[in-house]
């Protein structure tokens, strides 16, 4: 099983690309939990701290499309480098001039978040380049998507360090320095420099113009839906049940099912259209989820949560996989960052929907959220199937040569998926 992952990462760049990215997403990784810290320190109350965290978090589903678009017209390294200095710069004035003045306090943070380069879909679109064959660009996707599960759970664990360490001033200064640091090792390789998109149509509507590409958006805002109200639900269901670490132990429970998941799946080949098997992995996604609605003992329940993160990386590297079908020519960054914005867009309205739910109905009825949404992405993928089953010329990117970097080679992939 491991030997197909070894294989990724032995091919030159692609550790450093893969690492590279991952630190550079430090900061969006951990701004949330961050600026709740950030403002608790300096006297501000929760629901400021939460305010500051969505106005972030909206700048950052507004940003990336853009930012994709950007990087597809002008290149990676005159987008992603400028764009992590201004989103570091602008948390670092947060961090400086505290919440004394509210109007600039949200300016900063909107603007940390506006500017957040897309290196998750930079990074997807580079792997053709790095990777010789097909599956083994599938591989990479699954990898990503664990790698991204490793990512969110140890990004809170290094805010918490760092503020026990020095304070959340520090934390925050210190977090987008290091984003900033990966960003640049990314954007100084080799494949980042030669990349280029395929020549594009211009278009305002952009990746949005391929029928696919909004059909599959559709569905995964429901998938983020799903995971964004289970942990609404957690809480709930921790607080008459063991508090703080029953919550802690399904979350990470969560996370690692999600680890197995994406683990088993990127090590083998898939036959037949992913289409088709991303159908049958969103149903999968949703079935799991009806479990949580028992709401059995402590330990119980941190299995089953386990059990409910099983499909969820498997679903999103199989997206990945459909998007670079649909997604127009020259436009495989921004449809990757729009996959990516609607997931993040889903999951805070899933967080939103799940609490009055709960104040509703109980604990019960919060688990039965993510069930229900799982099933409307599913009835989303099976209502529109005819949509999918017809993918336009793929969105794979016109690279350079390793051995020449003023040769453009056409795409490698054929309309007719392998794996």
């Amino acid at each position: 099983m491991a030997a197909g992952y070894a294989e990724i990462l032995r091919a030159r760049h692609a550790m450093r690309l893969l690492t590279g990215t991952l630190v550079g997403r430090l900061p969006n990784a951990t701004a949330a939990i961050a600026i709740v810290l950030f403002v608790r320190d300096e006297g501000g109350t929760y629901s400021l701290a939460g305010a500051l965290a969505a106005v972030y978090g909206v700048a950052n589903a507004i940003g990336q499309p853009l930012l994709g678009r950007l990087v597809d017209l002008r290149g990676q390294p005159k987008v992603q480098l400028p764009a992590a200095v201004l989103s570091g710069l602008a948390m670092s004035v947060f961090a400086f001039a505290g919440t004394g003045s509210l109007p600039l306090a949200y300016a900063a943070v909107a603007a940390a978040g506006l500017f957040t380069p897309p290196l998750e879909g930079g990074l997807r679109a580079l792997w053709p380049s790095v990777l010789p064959r097909e599956e083994q660009v599938h591989t990479a996707y699954a990898m990503d998507a664990i790698a991204q599960e490793v990512m969110f759970t140890v990004g809170p664990l290094l805010v918490t360090v760092c503020v026990s360490l020095w304070s959340a001033q520090a934390a925050l200064v210190v977090l987008n320095v290091i984003g900033v640091l990966g960003a640049l090792s990314v954007v100084v390789s080799r494949p980042s420099r030669a990349w280029r998109s395929a020549p594009r149509e211009a278009h305002w509507l952009g990746a949005l113009r391929s029928p696919g590409l909004v059909v599959l958006l559709a569905a995964f805002l429901f998938v983020g839906l799903a995971l964004g109200s289970i942990t609404v639900a957690g809480v709930s269901y921790a607080d008459g049940n063991g508090g703080d670490a029953t919550y802690g132990w399904m979350m990470a429970a969560l996370g690692l099912g999600a680890l197995v998941g994406g683990t088993v799946y990127g090590a083998r080949q898939w036959s037949g259209a992913p289409e088709a098997r991303l159908r049958w992995l969103v149903a999968l996604l949703a079935l799991f989820y009806v479990p949580l609605v028992l709401m059995p003992g402590p330990v119980a329940m941190v299995g089953l949560s386990a059990v409910a993160g099983v499909f969820l990386a498997p679903c999103i590297a199989c997206a990945f996989i459909v998007v670079d079908r649909h997604a127009p020519r020259g436009t495989v960054t921004e449809a990757f960052s729009w996959l990516v914005t609607t997931f993040t867009v889903g999951a805070s309205v899933g967080t939103a929907v799940a609490g009055p739910v709960v104040e509703w109905g109980g604990t019960r009825w919060g688990f039965a959220v993510p069930a229900a949404t799982g099933a409307a992405a599913l009835l989303v993928l099976l209502a529109t199937g005819r949509v999918l089953a017809a993918p336009r010329m793929p969105g794979r990117v016109a690279v350079s040569s390793e051995n020449d970097p003023n040769r453009a080679v056409e795409p490698r992939f054929s309309t007719r998926d392998r794996a």
